[in-house]
This record gives structure tokens, sequence and C-alpha cells, in this order.
């Protein structure tokens, strides 16, 4: 009997050594954290100003862009785009990528679109989010590019719409989103 125990023993080591080999993948990510941006220099400038100084590095990009790895990031007045490769860390458990990834690319360009139009001492936030998946999105679909447009842009409400399309062209999803816009402090 303790050769047999000998023999188990010997075996579930030579299992967990082979277990602990295997390498899994993993993900180490970095920001700059939002409270570190000059505040007074920002509120100087208007939407689109702001939206430049986090391309050009002046400012910090948010840090969603880093949690899901946002590739680039280009906006001008009442149009954003915005592109990200897909990876499998974006996947649900049925293959595919998860839901949340693709609305918050579409929420991203949507309300970009909005904050490229804000004038000096404006805010904004995100009133609703109306999201139509019309296609898996997976590793194949390669690199996503999402163009946020304003549709309507109003004294207190902005309507802005966004388009998520594959690296081939073909449309995976698309949003609406209304945001509500006031002045700084209120």
């Amino acid at each position: 009997m303790p050769l047999r125990l000998s023999l188990v023993d010997r075996l579930s080591n030579l299992c967990e050594s082979a277990s602990m080999t295997q390498t899994q993948p993993t993900r180490t990510f970095s920001w700059v954290s939002p409270g570190d941006v000059d505040l007074a220099k920002m509120v100087q400038l208007n939407g689109l100003e702001q939206l430049q100084a986090m391309m050009s590095g002046e400012a910090p990009r948010p840090p969603i862009m880093d949690l899901v790895d946002m590739a680039s990031f280009h906006a001008e007045a009442s149009r954003v785009v915005v592109t990200m490769r897909v990876q499998e860390f974006h996947y649900n458990p049925l293959g595919s990528m998860h839901g949340g990834v693709i609305a918050t690319l579409l929420d991203t360009a949507t309300g970009c679109a909005v904050h490229s139009t804000l004038a000096v001492g404006e805010r904004y936030t995100s009133l609703d989010l109306t999201t139509k998946f019309l296609r898996p999105v997976t590793l194949e679909s390669g690199l996503l590019t999402c163009e946020g447009k304003v549709i309507q842009r109003g004294r207190r409400i902005a309507l802005a719409q966004a388009e998520l399309k594959d690296e081939a062209g073909r449309l995976v999803a698309h949003a609406t989103s209304s945001c509500l816009i006031f002045p700084l402090g209120g």
C-alpha cells in the first residue's frame, strides 16, 4: 500500500507541476489619475479643446480608455472616431466581445461627440444610451472603428449617434444617446 500511495503522490505532483507551468494570459495596464489634470486650465477650454488636449497628451486620457485598451481617438467639432482591436480579454462566456465593452465604445463616441460641442463653462452627462447589437464581434473582427456624431444640439439637450464597424467595414452595432448640457457648477 505505501508503494501505491507513493505512485499516486508522484502522479499528483506531476499534474500539479504541469498545470503550474502552463501560462495563463495576463494583462497589466496603468493610467494617469484624472485628479492629476490642471482643472483650472481645463475649465478655460471649450469641449473640443479639452478633447484635443487629451489627444496631444497635455491632459490625461480617461482611465476607461486604458482599461479596455482603446487604440486611437480623434475629435473634431460634433464628430469623434475611436478605434480598438478586439482582444480575448473583451470576451464573454459565449466566445464573443461582451456587450458592455461594445456599449462602452458607443457611449465614448456619442458622449465625446457631444463633449466636442461644449462652450467654455459647459458640462454634460449622458441621459440614456440605446444600443443595437447587429452581429457578433470576435477576434476575427479585427480593428473596430466607432464613429460618433451629434445629430442635434440644443441649449440643454443634445442627441448623438454612433456606428461601430469591424475591420471589413461591416456595421456591428449602433447607438443613440441623449445628453443633458448644463453650466459648470450647476
